[in-house]
């Protein structure tokens, strides 16, 4: 994945971090400068519902090389999926 920067949304997935059981989308505010192992990184964002509200600030540490980027399904969508 390129450079991440403020407002990038990813998809987190156990890829990115064993302790990810349960995936989720994440709204980078911005990647902490912490020094890790090689390869690994500090992201300050907020974790977002399935409608890309917020719902929790977190910092998460994740390897870069299993961020994907993420996507949330327009709201004509996400009424779609509700009433199928």
């Amino acid at each position: 994945m390129a450079t991440l920067k403020a407002g990038d949304l990813l998809h987190i997935t156990r890829a990115a971090s064993p302790q990810f059981v349960t995936s989720f989308h994440f709204r980078v505010i911005r990647v902490l400068d912490w020094t890790t192992f090689d390869g690994w990184t500090w992201l300050d964002g907020y974790q977002l519902d399935e409608r890309g509200d917020a719902l929790a600030r977190r910092s998460i540490f994740v390897m870069q090389s299993g961020l994907k980027p993420g996507s949330i399904p327009s709201p004509r969508g996400i009424e779609a999926a509700r009433r199928a």
